[in-house]
């Protein structure tokens, strides 16, 4: 469910995000600035083994110690204690396996002293320049104290420190907020404020197709699907799922991005194609598409010409089994045309 959820908010804030792109002339993420957004994704997720590659990522992209390290305390505010300080444990384990095998790290500098005055009032000044203008409402007064913290330790503690601009804060604040459940009207704030702060249509689009992806399913994304590029249309990524050849059941999770697709195609032992996150299509020769959501389970009879792949504007993720593997062949056959594609999945 989580999977289903995610992916339709995200859906609803690219909707306003596309309508502005034809006006977007800004680059996409950086790489510096991709790892911000996968360290904040990872530890708002709680996941240990992804977050140590993010952070290690961000460390080769220029990130430095003392930037990362402020990632890390500042997502408290959003994820909570724990995460934060699970993801710092990462962090300094990862700094403790590096410096065994030689690595030099960059430090990058300390924080700057803090604004002179109460953090109160410096931070209500910062929460007003980030946001456009002073910030109000019932809930905080009916609770003060929240709106106190807020301004005082968030705006003021926080974000008033030096090591990281504003807009790089907002990166990822972003993408832990689109990491995690339940926080839309957050998200949709704080899109925003990184508008505001410097980041681009771009930017933010990919920041949240790039947690989409992540938050399909239980099941890993793996890797980007080069061998069998020439037979998509659109990115895909695989990751097999099984190892034991004695079993003889093959199964990999595989990938889509939106609007990725694979040619016609037919096995001679037939499939199963079992979805597990996001919204696809899976169609025969001669029928009408079948529109796949989590739960969905395909029974692909053998030597049955069909394509399967992601809605034009969500990404997929299914199961794949290969039945019969002793004997079961694949045929590549021709792309399915974009004209085609569009008239399959209109309507659905």
């Amino acid at each position: 469910m989580r999977g289903i959820v995610l992916a339709g908010v995200i859906l609803t804030i690219f909707c306003g995000i596309y309508q502005a792109e034809a006006k977007d002339t800004m680059k996409s993420l950086n790489e510096k600035e991709q790892a911000v957004a996968e360290i904040s994704m990872w530890t708002a997720r709680g996941k240990m083994p992804e977050l140590k590659n993010a952070l290690a990522s961000g460390l080769k992209a220029g990130l430095t110690v003392n930037e990362t390290k402020e990632i890390l305390v500042q997502l408290y505010a959003y994820c909570g204690f724990p995460r934060s300080l699970n993801a710092l444990g990462c962090f300094m384990g990862l700094l403790k396996e590096r410096a065994s095998q030689g690595v030099k790290e960059n430090t990058g500098r300390e924080a700057g002293p803090l604004p002179a005055g109460k953090s109160v009032v410096f931070g209500t000044a910062n929460q007003t320049k980030l946001c456009g203008a002073p910030v109000k409402g019932a809930l905080f007064e009916f609770a003060p104290a929240i709106d106190e913290y807020l301004k005082g330790h968030l705006f003021g503690d926080i974000f008033g420190r030096d090591v990281l601009d504003w807009r790089t804060r907002e990166i990822a604040t972003v993408a832990a907020l689109a990491a995690m459940d339940g926080v839309e009207s957050q998200l949709s704030s704080h899109i925003s404020i990184a508008r505001r702060n410097g980041v681009s249509e771009a930017q933010i689009r990919e920041i949240l197709q790039l947690v989409q992806s992540h938050a399909l399913s239980a099941f890993p994304r793996g890797e980007e699907n080069t061998g069998y590029a020439k037979y998509f249309s659109g990115k895909s990524y695989l990751a097999p799922l099984t190892t034991r050849k004695d079993l003889n059941v093959p199964v990999s999770n595989v990938t889509f991005e939106p609007g990725c697709r694979n040619n016609w195609h037919r096995h001679t032992g037939g499939q199963l194609l079992i979805a597990v996150g996001g919204v696809g299509f899976y169609q025969e020769r001669g029928k009408k598409a079948r529109r796949l959501q989590p739960g969905d389970v395909v029974e692909i009879p053998p030597n049955v010409d069909h394509w399967h792949g992601a809605a034009p504007d969500r990404w997929f993720a299914h199961l794949a089994v290969e039945c019969n593997p002793g004997t079961n062949r694949n045929t590549w056959l021709e792309p399915v045309s974009d004209t085609d594609y569009t008239k399959a999945v209109s309507g659905n």
